[in-house]
């Protein structure tokens, strides 16, 4: 059975760090792109970032470009967030998500989330 597993999520203090893991099953993950999405309470879906299936290239949204990190071990079947200097802002809950044709809002497999929160 085809499914993502999205972890990691906790509180965190204002600057502080955390690492989200994306772990597939029941798929060829290195023919995947991977992505990450939040939601904010209140607020809609927006892309985080996103990693091709070789894991040459990336791209982030410009509110944690310098801050969050995305990368991949194919052999784990498994992504990785790095998300540093963390802002209460970026609390939300996390989604990974994985498609064949690269990252867009309506790709075909989705982890459950994952909650953020940020907060003295």
């Amino acid at each position: 059975q085809l499914r993502l597993v999205d972890s990691g999520g906790g509180l965190v203090q204002p600057g502080g760090s955390l690492r989200l893991s994306c772990a597939a099953n029941g798929f060829t993950f290195n023919y995947y792109a991977i992505g990450w999405f939040r939601q904010a309470p209140g607020k809609e879906r927006e892309g985080v970032s996103c990693i091709s299936d070789s894991g040459l290239s990336t791209n982030y949204a410009d509110s944690v470009k310098g801050r969050f990190t995305l990368s991949r071990d194919n052999a784990k079947k498994t992504a990785y967030l790095q998300m540093n200097s963390l802002k209460p802002e970026d609390t939300a809950v996390y989604y990974c998500a994985a498609d064949t044709s690269g990252c867009h809002s309506g790709m075909s497999y989705w982890g459950k989330g994952t909650l953020v929160t940020v907060s003295s």
